[in-house]
């Protein structure tokens, strides 16, 4: 009998990375100068799943585009969520060396401006009243300081959270999330408390239900997914907090009234509600906040990756001003937590989001985006559902409509053919082709993405014999 603690965790996030379709798409793409960097590149750094070894090798980053080793310039719908306003943005180099030069680092110990301006810019557009804040590096800290606040808030420790769900790499973090990738058995015992359940995904229900939309779905399902959360919360009956993306990135959105049933259990149970919007806020979805299409505000939110413009690591907690109760202990106290540097960064990216209208233009572009994919899913079979909010946009493809059996092959062939015809984007769950535009995208630049999309989808499958 196969040992079960050695099996490959199931591809949750990326392609493969060592198939016959990315060394067929290596040899036809790499120069020598390529390879040889790649080869160094695994020759130091250690070996981990999704990012091991690299799909190239980038010189560039400007606007939309990334460029690599070979020349080759590719539009990028990726990012890591962190390009919502573009790579290299002018204004955004200029504030940091000008923050360089004025103020390049402040011990933690102390105040300092730049920090405090951040703060309260925050503070100002945060949905309700969430009003204190602290600085973390990265999107992984600040969920663990999340978990603190609520852990002291309320004298409990248990936490729900969702499979599939991933809310970064430390301990605390990969506790909470829900993809094999980081919760390997290698690492041992993860944190105790750490309740799963399965996410609201109403394409393929893990309860089982039809995907029917809107009110026939509902009346047929009951939102079993979030009374599924009330059930454990009263079955466990001492949760700290329910920790959650209130949009998924893969993407999936929640159907309607699904955050109004969980914030409502959250009260009757006592429990905190914290939304993870490190790749979902600043606007990828049309709203500076993806809880805002949902009416519901959180007791702490999470934001990350684009903070610091594409340029500079920097995360953030946002609570109420309730929760601020560990005034006796350290729930962060990073070295870099009030870094002027990274704060004006941080500062100047909102304000770049705002003085453009970027958010306005995820709204508008999204919808239109979604508009022609679902014109593009009546033409292709392989097409099963596309789905979105925003710039926060999936094509999830199948083998066959009605039964929607994933196509991972098809995907991975997809991918490597729109990357030769110079789109990149990221695969999630082995079949969905995750599409995330940064926020200053143009429609010129959404149509020929659609256009290297449909055509390679078309050469896809006729060398599958979709078609």
């Amino acid at each position: 009998m196969k040992n079960k603690k050695n099996q490959s965790p199931t591809l949750s996030e990326g392609e493969s990375n060592n198939s016959k379709k990315r060394a067929e798409w290596e040899a036809k793409t790499h120069n020598v100068e390529t390879r040889a960097i790649l080869d160094e590149d695994s020759r130091y750094f250690l070996s981990q799943a999704v990012s091991s070894p690299c799909l190239s090798v980038v010189t560039k980053a400007e606007g939309a585009y990334i460029e690599d080793t070979n020349g080759r310039r590719y539009l990028d719908f990726h990012g890591n969520n962190v390009h919502h306003i573009g790579y290299g943005h002018p204004k955004l180099k200029k504030a940091i060396a000008e923050q360089m030069d004025a103020l390049p680092f402040a011990p933690r110990r102390f105040a300092c401006e730049p920090a405090l301006a951040l703060a309260k810019k925050l503070v100002e557009i945060a949905p309700g009243e969430l009003s204190k804040v602290l600085f973390t590096t990265g999107g992984s800290d600040a969920i663990e300081v999340a978990l603190k606040i609520a852990r002291a808030a309320t004298g409990r420790h248990k936490t729900i959270s969702f499979w599939d769900a991933f809310h970064g790499a430390g301990f605390g973090a990969a506790s909470i999330g829900g993809e094999q990738f980081f919760r390997s058995h290698v690492i041992g015992p993860l944190l105790s408390g750490t309740e799963h359940v399965a996410p609201f995904a109403c394409y393929r229900c893990p309860y089982g239900y039809p995907d029917l939309n809107g009110e026939a779905q509902l009346e047929i399902c009951k939102t079993t997914c979030a009374n599924f959360v009330r059930y454990v919360l009263e079955k466990e009956g001492d949760v700290a907090a329910v920790i959650a993306e209130p949009a998924r990135a893969v993407p999936y959105l929640p159907p309607p009234g699904y955050w109004k049933m969980v914030r409502q259990a959250c009260n009757d149970y006592g429990a905190l509600l914290i939304f993870d919007e490190i790749p979902t806020g600043l606007g990828k979805t049309g709203k500076m906040f993806a809880c805002e299409h949902d009416e519901v505000v959180p007791d702490i939110l999470v934001l990350g990756k684009a903070l610091g413009g594409g340029i500079l690591p920097i995360a953030a907690v946002l609570a109420k001003a309730e929760l601020d109760v560990g005034g006796e202990f350290a729930f962060g106290h990073y070295t870099h937590e009030k870094n002027p540097v990274t704060a004006k960064a941080a500062l100047t990216t909102i304000e770049i989001i705002e003085q453009e209208g970027l958010v306005e233009n995820a709204a508008v572009l999204g919808k239109y985006m979604l508009e022609k994919l679902n014109l593009l899913k009546a033409e292709h079979p392989s097409i099963g559902d596309v789905r979105g909010r925003g710039l926060l946009i999936g094509v999830d493809l199948v083998l066959n409509q009605e039964e929607k059996t994933p196509a991972d092959d098809l995907a991975e062939d997809v991918l490597y053919r729109c990357l030769s015809k110079g789109l990149s984007f990221k695969i999630t769950m082995g079949n969905v082709l995750t599409l995330t535009p940064p926020l200053i995208i143009s429609k010129a630049q959404i149509d020929l993405s659609l256009s290297v999309i449909d055509e390679s989808l078309s050469e896809a499958e006729e060398a599958s014999g979709l078609v």
